[in-house]
């Protein structure tokens, strides 16, 4: 990790003054090297501390993260399993204005969405009328048929989506991907939150930074509006200690109040799900589950898995507990599928899309793969189903061996690879050996679906450490920033008053 040292000639060098901002768009400061409109405080003030302190500070929100446990596993990291997540000081800055087009880009993604979803289980219209081809779904490994006739309460399969968006070097804003089965990283934005109070506590009010604290209180809420009963009881479903985000499972339980449960917890017992307690069984009338649909259940799905419920479907098709995503939305976060969400939107909203996708090729498509493949240099070429940074190949950084085998794996399975041009992401000033040097950055904002749509403001920012690295993924050597979303006016005092009170 590139992280601060402290060392005197090191704070000698920590100014903006020799700050490089040009030939990509910076989400802090211009091509002429003046602040954009939101920066200048922050800027201001950090230029203000005296020398070494904002190293000092780097490194005391370094300690209060590793002493909290903020931590991620690698899997076949030979180096261990838990990691503590690397954090930079420095926040990414969203005005009030291009928030209020990103939340209403993203609410409207995500209600063509859940509206896709259901048609995939129950009509699929949007087949019959030619504007997915039938063969796209016919071959997508997230389709669950266990899943078609469900219904899910209130009709929503989305409850809780990240939807990952980049910049150009232009300044146009890009879907990347959307993560609706079991999106992770949320907790990150909440800690890094925290230890951003405590290190620059005079800077939040002076900003108008909208707050995040919120969050759990807003997400037991919509587990608690899914409920089949009053007064429900509603618990956080995780694989166990191992799985790479338990720290966010334990941390989101504890939030908001609830239990957290392993699949060995849990029992069904006259067409109910129970957790087992030192009283004896206790009902469970909604589980948020961070188990994946191949897991959840042993009956209907992989039969050797030690990490779900028997019958818990049964359960969740008769109405006697809500499960929160529904099993089943994996089929709208599958990569191909990305490259049809404008014209999904386009068929069920009838609107345009606020937030464009990233212009996308689908090998599946023969004119498609015959580019792809006699451009692989200059493309990113990612496989349908794979995560984390995994199963791709970025073209102007790639190898002939690395591009001749991508070749292979395309044309042996030409449905599971879409391609992207290599798109300049934006940076945001970072501190890397005790100096500030642009590190390219996405984010990932969380939305909420339950009797309204609410857009969590900002979202987690991630950030690639290593030089000219476009891969922002923790388990490639990413690290996370705080997202400051601005606005002014009475409902973000009050917001603010909230917070305070929690």
């Amino acid at each position: 990790m590139e992280q601060a040292q402290s060392s005197h000639s090191a704070q000698d060098r920590l100014s903006f003054g020799n700050y490089d901002s040009v030939g990509f768009f910076d989400e802090l400061i211009d091509e002429r090297g003046t602040p954009r409109s939101g920066a200048e405080i922050l800027l201001q003030r950090i230029q203000e501390l005296p020398d070494g302190e904002l190293l000092q500070r780097q490194q005391m929100a370094e300690r209060s993260l590793y002493r909290m446990g903020i931590t991620f596993a690698v899997y076949g990291d030979e180096q261990g399993v838990e990691k503590i997540l690397p954090f930079d000081l420095i926040p990414r800055i969203i005005s009030a204005l291009e928030w209020q087009r990103l939340e209403r880009g993203l609410q409207q993604r995500i209600r063509a969405l859940n509206l896709f979803v259901d048609d995939m289980y129950h009509d699929q219209q949007i087949i019959k009328d030619g504007i997915i081809p039938a063969a796209i779904l016919a071959s997508a490994t997230s389709f669950r048929e266990q899943c078609v006739g469900l219904k899910p309460p209130h009709g929503i399969w989305c409850h809780i989506t990240g939807t990952d968006l980049v910049r150009d070097k232009d300044g146009t804003v890009y879907v990347l991907e959307d993560n609706l089965r079991c999106p992770s990283g949320v907790s990150y934005v909440l800690q890094n939150r925290f230890v951003m109070k405590r290190s620059f506590p005079w800077l939040f009010d002076a900003s108008n930074v909208r707050p995040v604290v919120d969050y759990p209180g807003r997400l037991f809420r919509l587990l608690e509006y899914l409920a089949p009963v009053a007064s429900p009881t509603i618990a956080v479903l995780t694989p166990g200690v191992y799985n790479s985000a338990y720290f966010e499972h334990s941390f989101l339980a504890q939030q908001m109040g609830v239990e957290l449960v392993e699949g060995r917890d849990l029992v069904v017992r006259d067409g109910y799900v129970f957790m087992r307690t030192t009283k004896g069984l206790q009902r469970v009338d909604v589980l948020y589950r961070r188990i994946d649909d191949d897991f959840i259940d042993p009956n209907e799905f992989r039969s050797d898995s030690m990490l779900g419920v028997p019958g818990l479907m049964d359960a969740y098709r008769n109405g006697r507990i809500a499960l929160a995503n529904a099993p089943g939305t994996g089929i709208a976060d599958d990569k191909v599928i990305y490259a049809y969400v404008e014209k999904i939107i386009k068929y069920y909203l009838n609107e345009d899309a606020i937030i464009p996708n990233v212009p996308t090729y689908t090998c599946y498509e023969e004119e498609d793969r015959k580019y792809v493949l006699a451009n692989l240099d200059k493309l990113v070429v990612k496989a349908a189903n794979e995560s984390g940074g995994y199963g791709m190949l970025i073209g102007t950084h790639s190898t002939d061996d690395e591009r001749k085998k991508f070749a292979s794996l395309i044309n042996e399975n030409p449905r599971n690879y879409i391609a992207q041009p290599t798109l300049s992401l934006s940076r945001v000033p970072t501190i890397i050996d005790g100096r500030f040097e642009g590190r390219h950055v996405d984010l990932r904002p969380y939305i909420l679906y339950g009797e309204d749509i609410f857009v969590l403001p900002g979202g987690l920012t991630r950030v690639a450490l290593k030089k000219g690295s476009l891969v922002v993924n923790s388990s490639q050597g990413g690290g996370t920033k705080d997202t400051w979303v601005l606005a002014d006016g009475p409902s973000t005092r009050a917001e603010r008053n909230i917070e305070k009170s929690l």
